[in-house]
């Protein structure tokens, strides 16, 4: 009779072991499977637009090209970037230009 008690109790333990160990797996499962997804919304033309200059500025385009590109993107023209006809110039010379003094 006291092996009988001895092997039921260790039989209980186990099933209490067993219960607990399903309870917290059943737990764990149901709260990762209950999160909610983050609500989705289109974008709005502002947020497009600033997404398209961000993805721009990082593509290493050169100079007149990523100007070219972000002209188009905001709708504005194109602004010619360079030096002027007039070429460089020494700073200690006084040199007239078109009429206009320097």
């Amino acid at each position: 009779m006291f092996i009988d008690l001895n092997l039921s109790l260790r039989t209980a333990a186990m099933h209490r072991f067993l219960a607990v160990s399903l309870l917290l797996v059943v737990s764990v499962l149901a709260g990762c499977a209950n999160h909610p997804a983050p609500e989705l919304r289109p974008y709005s033309a502002e947020e497009t637009k600033q997404l398209a200059l961000e993805s721009l500025s990082r593509r290493g385009l050169s100079f007149d090209e990523y100007q070219r590109q972000r002209a188009a993107l905001t709708g504005q023209p194109a602004k010619p970037f360079g030096f002027d006809r007039q070429g460089e110039m020494n700073a200690e010379r006084s040199i007239t230009l078109h009429g206009r003094p320097s």
